[in-house]
């Protein structure tokens, strides 16, 4: 009896550290311990690196903490690969400086370079870009502004639950990232904050996007050339400027976009809805196998629109064909209201036709007593079910 009592505590700590290895307890490394202040005001920068290069470089899984307060913090950058499986967990806010031209040059706030297996969960991070806005209207000679989170060479990373407010262009990017989800963030800015995307891709693959609100001043979300293997579904958007992939043909040596869904979301009040734009210029760039899809409309300006010959200034545009192939695109289960009588317009290239292009179940209503429209140019396609407006496509 004796024996058996002596050998309970070693079976307990045993099955402790059984249970901490099978859990895979994570280090925590609180900013707090580095030096960072929750006052606003005090530069926590140096902190939040020191904390992270403890973090990044633990042998165990690791979480640094941002716990709540506010915290200033100016442009940063997180480096990886580290060591192991790494969370960052955020519970207050991050702001940004007040004065916008303390970024300079560098087109980033918050940046994070090859990170692996790594989590980005909760938290505020506030841009305070209504400075940076005002410069912009004013047609002062400014900075290009900063980007408020970017993810350049990412792979295996998850995004939860993150809101971003007011950015000074874009709110999140993704450039050169694989297997990325993104889950439930906010993205929020004004309606008219000038040319602040709300989420942005770009050479990237295996992408989703899924839960989460954008309201902005500029496109929702932005898919840029180099995207593949991209969902996106239950999006709230608007105020702003739908989804949109492109702009394209930038340069004639482009990489094309391919296996894009849009799903199950929502477009309250934008200036688009769904859209595909390139300039007219030459590109040997792609866009192949999209799904438009179970989507409403609310007052949207634009609800379906190809625009091969975007130009969005009106001056000194391209008057060359664009060389973007556009081919497989389907529109199914859109539903709503269009802000303008014209509600679905598909400009496709001079020299190239879109092709495959399939209209399924469509209803789209501009007021009472004055039906919604359609236009098309070189589209090439099928339509199927009820399609309102009356579908303009070539067969």
């Amino acid at each position: 009896m004796t024996k058996s009592k002596s050998t309970l505590p070693l079976l307990f700590t045993l099955l402790i550290t059984f249970i901490d290895a099978s859990t895979g307890a994570s280090k925590v490394f609180n900013v707090l311990n580095f030096g960072a202040k929750p006052d606003g005001v005090t530069d926590s920068t140096a902190a939040f690196l020191e904390a992270w290069q403890a973090a990044c470089g633990s042998a165990a899984s690791a979480t640094m903490m941002v716990p709540t307060g506010t915290f200033l913090v100016k442009g940063i950058t997180f480096g990886g690969p580290c060591k192991s499986k790494l969370k960052f967990q955020v519970a207050g806010t991050v702001v940004a400086p007040a004065d916008y031209r303390a970024f300079g040059n560098s087109g980033y706030w918050i940046l994070f370079n090859k990170v692996s297996k790594f989590s980005l969960v909760g938290g505020t991070f506030d841009a305070r870009g209504s400075g940076f806005w005002s410069c912009r209207r004013s047609g002062q000679n400014c900075p290009p502004g900063v980007r408020s989170i970017t993810f350049n060479s990412g792979k295996d990373v998850i995004i939860s639950g993150v809101k971003s407010l007011n950015s000074q262009v874009s709110h999140m990017t993704l450039n050169g990232c694989t297997n990325v989800a993104v889950r439930n963030v906010k993205l929020l800015a004004p309606g008219n904050s000038p040319n602040t995307d709300g989420f942005g891709v770009q050479f990237s693959t295996g992408v989703t996007f899924t839960g989460s609100t954008v309201q902005t001043g500029d496109d929702c979300v932005a898919i840029g050339p180099g995207t593949r293997n991209f969902l996106i579904s239950k999006l709230a958007c608007g105020p702003g400027h739908g989804v949109s992939i492109g702009s394209l043909a930038k340069q004639f040596n482009e990489a094309g976009v391919e296996n894009v869904t849009v799903s199950s979301s929502v477009f309250t009040g934008t200036q688009n809805g769904v859209r595909i734009k390139s300039w007219a210029r030459p590109s040997n760039g792609f866009v192949n196998n999209v799904f438009f899809q179970n989507l409403i409309m609310k007052n949207v300006q634009n609800p379906i629109i190809i625009d091969q010959n975007y130009c969005p200034s009106h001056q000194g545009c391209p008057t060359e064909h664009s060389g973007v192939k556009i081919s497989q695109v389907t529109y199914k289960n859109i539903r709503g209201t269009s802000a303008t009588q014209q509600a679905m317009k598909l400009v496709c290239s001079k020299s190239s036709p879109c092709t495959g292009i399939t209209l399924q179940d469509i209803k789209l209503t501009y007021n009472k007593g004055t039906p919604a429209t359609s236009y098309c140019f070189n589209a090439v396609g099928t339509s199927l079910g009820v399609i309102q407006p009356t579908s303009c496509l070539n067969r």
